[in-house]
């Protein structure tokens, strides 16, 4: 392993003014639904049943991380699985990025174990593509339930048919990549870099790996939406299984598709307005999808915030 780099202090600045201006957003939103009402539904969940979302969460954690482990597995890369974890975990620090596009820091802490930033950014769209797919599947549990999320669940599904057609044209990603002229600014270079990954990527999309890749995220995000089920129960919501599956699965490609940090606002106002149309009084609605929300994106957040710490402790310690 070469040198390790380490995050700069600048750079500590935009992982924290991230992580803030997310974390002020959350908290305007929890205020508006009120704290008492988040108390009451911790209250009658219980710490016990908390416990169990989080625990649903780092199953999904874990599950996401077998799956990346395979992704670098198709690149020749054999990280040691507990330096790969904590670079993983490391990751979910910039969840709250556009597109959770700050988890492609991940190859920054992957460089000094020999992969290239090509391979390790074809992985990281690799997992967004897997994630979005997974939650295009789930979505179809309720779309007779409330058919007026067809759009959306189409908007995903053609994102991912895009994704994937465009992985399979080899021959025309080669052609687009050798057109671009090997000067002209930097425009041209991120060119190249984009169809790089690109070509890249094709090599997680082989059919046995991107089988078992299916059936991990499927896995993953089924349980934290079963997490989230429980959570509803436990408040007193009689709601069936496949309406709070489909519920999280669209708030989740809501937010996806809103394109905003961590999906912020698309995956509450989803949440919200589904439990409120199947008749959860509006406190209710807002505190089960804060209570949701706390046990996995910031859930996640944190223990990022933890790893990311160390990670760059480990790096200056090296150097």
């Amino acid at each position: 392993m070469s040198e390790a780099p380490y995050l700069s202090g600048w750079r500590y600045r935009a992982v924290i003014l991230s992580v803030v201006c997310s974390v002020l957003g959350y908290l305007g939103f929890s205020l508006w639904g009120g704290w008492q009402e988040v108390g009451s539904a911790v209250a009658r969940v219980g710490m016990a049943g908390v416990a169990l979302a989080l625990l649903m969460s780092l199953l999904n954690y874990g599950l996401r991380f077998l799956r990346w482990q395979s992704y670098l597995g198709a690149f020749g890369h054999a990280v040691p699985w507990q330096s790969s974890l904590r670079i993983y975990l490391a990751g979910f620090a910039l969840t709250t990025t556009p597109g959770k596009a700050g988890e492609a820091l991940r190859g920054v802490l992957l460089k000094p174990w020999g992969v290239p930033y090509a391979q390790s950014f074809a992985a990281f769209f690799s997992e967004r593509l897997s994630d979005l797919l997974a939650v295009v599947l789930l979505t179809l549990f309720g779309l007779t339930l409330y058919p007026e999320a067809r759009p959306m669940t189409l908007a995903g599904m053609v994102l991912v048919v895009f994704g994937f057609v465009l992985l399979s044209q080899r021959r025309l990603v080669e052609q687009l990549a050798g057109a671009i002229p090997e000067t002209g600014g930097r425009v041209p270079g991120l060119l190249r870099h984009l169809f790089a990954v690109l070509l890249e990527a094709q090599r997680c999309h082989r059919p046995g790996l991107l089988l078992g890749a299916t059936l991990l995220s499927l896995t993953a995000w089924s349980a934290e939406a079963l997490a989230f089920h429980w959570l509803l129960q436990w408040m007193g919501a009689d709601l069936p299984l496949a309406f709070a599956v489909f519920v999280y699965a669209i708030a989740m490609l809501a937010g996806a598709l809103s394109f905003m940090p961590g999906g912020l606002g698309g995956v509450e106002a989803a949440m919200v307005a589904l439990l409120v149309w199947k008749g959860m009084p509006d406190a209710d609605a807002i505190a089960a999808t804060v209570l949701i929300r706390l046990a996995t994106l910031w859930f996640a957040v944190g223990i990022g915030a933890v790893f990311l710490c160390f990670e760059n402790k480990m790096a200056i310690f090296e150097s």
